[in-house]
């Protein structure tokens, strides 16, 4: 009767708590979402199948650590790459690898779009440190922001990794961050019909010029240069992206570029978000602190969709009729690659069937990913 007895008190039965039923939903929810509305399954399917993962009960006491983070558990040795910022720049040289900026070279100022929908980071970060966060806590969460997954982890692991007296707010920000990208084409469309007119939905813009190779190659080298100087904090993010996409344009390391942009970065984004998912363990993630990062995340996302927008429109106050912007790209200033510049050519085919807004949306779309890893490297060099 003793063997039976210590028996169940392993078994995940006997130290199943109702925080671990609410997390095992949730992950069953990512796990839907993914395959039912094929809402970034790539990402919530990893995340979900690891929040499961993570919150099998399993006893704890003194001397004892067992479960999915035990003592020579795989997933602690994967975690490292988590903790230690590793994985991002990784999930950054893919980005760079299959990315076109052809449509930022040939219309550069876009790119203020990228950075006019910053403003949800920096709002979010004021947002955080009037609810009680400390200042490094408060850049990590106001990068959610960017709604970039990858830079979110980056700063979360160096501001808000539970050591110098800071909370370990990883976990909560890696799923706020990854749940806002997934749910773009819920977010976004209320945000832009009520903050455009339908005259303003339907403008034409002029066909991007055609840039050539030279443009091509000359943009990643000039890029870090520019970027790496204002923001060198940013390098490791920025760094990757631009060598990835240098990789792919000079088109005499295209093996190199076809390893970084499928193998590579199919692999990082599993062992990113298994980890980051197991790592939401009830009894850390279901905290005061997790509700209000995923309601500042919320609002930091609508008013980085509004900021692109708003801009656009000021924009045109100052260009010609054959130049105006329509301000339905602007909510693409937002990290999420390609789904926000998806969002605006959906939203833009519905006010005209043959005004199609999708290359004219790449361009704030990359602008913002260089913009949110720059904006996170101006934070860490304030905090760190």
């Amino acid at each position: 009767m003793e063997g039976l007895y210590r028996f169940l008190e392993y078994t995940g039965f006997a130290n199943f708590t109702f925080g671990h039923g609410i997390m095992i939903i949730v992950g069953l929810v990512f796990i839907f979402l993914a395959i039912k509305k094929d809402y970034e399954p790539l990402l919530l399917v990893p995340i979900g199948f690891g929040i499961i993962l993570g919150n099998i009960p399993f006893i704890q006491n003194a001397g004892l650590n067992l479960g999915v983070y035990e003592n020579g558990s795989v997933l602690r040795y994967l975690y490292f790459g988590v903790l230690s910022g590793v994985y991002p720049p990784l999930i950054f040289l893919g980005i760079g690898a299959m990315t076109d900026f052809s449509t930022l070279i040939s219309n550069p100022k876009l790119m203020l779009l990228g950075a006019a929908a910053q403003l949800g980071i920096f709002a979010t970060f004021l947002g955080s440190i009037f609810l009680g966060f400390n200042l490094n806590e408060a850049g990590a969460i106001g990068i959610i922001g960017g709604a970039d997954g990858p830079t979110a982890i980056f700063l979360a692991s160096k501001l808000a990794n539970g050591s110098n007296g800071n909370l370990n707010l990883i976990g909560p920000i890696a799923i706020a961050a990854y749940s806002y990208m997934a749910l773009v084409p819920v977010i976004q469309p209320p945000i832009m019909r009520l903050l455009t007119t339908k005259k303003e939905r339907v403008i034409r813009m002029k066909p991007p010029r055609s840039v050539s190779k030279v443009e091509k190659i000359i943009f990643p080298v000039a890029g870090l240069l520019l970027t790496g100087f204002i923001s060198p904090a940013s390098l490791p993010l920025l760094g990757m992206l631009f060598f990835g996409n240098l990789l792919k344009e000079s088109m005499v390391t295209e093996r190199l570029a076809e390893t970084a942009r499928k193998p590579m970065i199919d692999i990082v984004t599993i062992l990113l978000g298994l980890t980051v998912g197991a790592s939401t363990q009830a009894d850390i993630f279901l905290t005061k602190q997790s509700v209000l990062i995923f309601i500042l995340g919320a609002l930091s996302f609508m008013v980085a969709t509004a900021g692109g927008i708003l801009f656009a429109k000021f924009m045109n106050l100052f260009l010609s009729n054959e130049n105006k912007i329509n301000p339905l790209i602007g909510s693409a200033g937002v990290s999420a690659v390609p789904d926000s510049a998806r969002v605006s050519q959906l939203e833009g085919l519905k006010y005209d069937k043959n005004n199609h807004l999708l290359m004219h949306a790449m361009a704030p779309n990359v602008a913002g990913v260089i913009g949110s890893a720059i904006a996170a490297g101006i934070l860490m060099s304030f905090l760190l």
